[in-house]
């Protein structure tokens, strides 16, 4: 998952049926990562139904949730809460909660992998990248 070099484009969107759609919570600090996030999942058929700014208000909102995202994308650097201490405390909640980091520290990959996360995306990262890894959760998640 961590490099695809798949060309810009390939990927068929869940409007035209080629990928399942995924309900995803969104954890960053950064407001414009989010909000690009969010344009680009969501044009893709997605549904972000959560949005937290630092691992202390993801923990929380996430043990609020009615209904658990089938994916959540998980930022490192972040206030309060980091998002490997964040990561653990989610699984601890739910162990089978699917968490992808999407961040441009790379000394961080086997800490996020070996605290449970699904994957690693290095930020900057081809959004296929992310819808790809968005659509093998909710295809295996809905087989399961």
């Amino acid at each position: 998952m961590r490099r695809n070099r798949r060309a810009v484009g390939s990927w068929p969107n869940a409007a035209e049926g080629g990928s399942t759609i995924a309900t995803v919570f969104l954890v960053d600090d950064e407001k414009f990562i989010v909000d690009l996030y969010k344009d680009i999942l969501e044009a893709n058929g997605h549904t972000v139904i959560a949005v937290a700014s630092d691992g202390e208000e993801a923990v929380q909102k996430y043990k609020e949730m009615k209904e658990k995202p089938v994916v959540i994308i998980m930022d490192q650097r972040m206030p309060v809460k980091d998002g490997v201490s964040a990561t653990q405390e989610i699984l601890k909640i739910n162990p089978k909660a699917t968490i992808f980091f999407g961040s441009a520290d790379l000394h961080i990959e086997k800490e996020a992998m070996a605290a449970g996360a699904k994957g690693f995306l290095l930020k900057p990262f081809r959004i296929e990248e992310l819808l790809e890894a968005i659509s093998e959760a909710a295809s295996s998640q809905a087989k399961s």
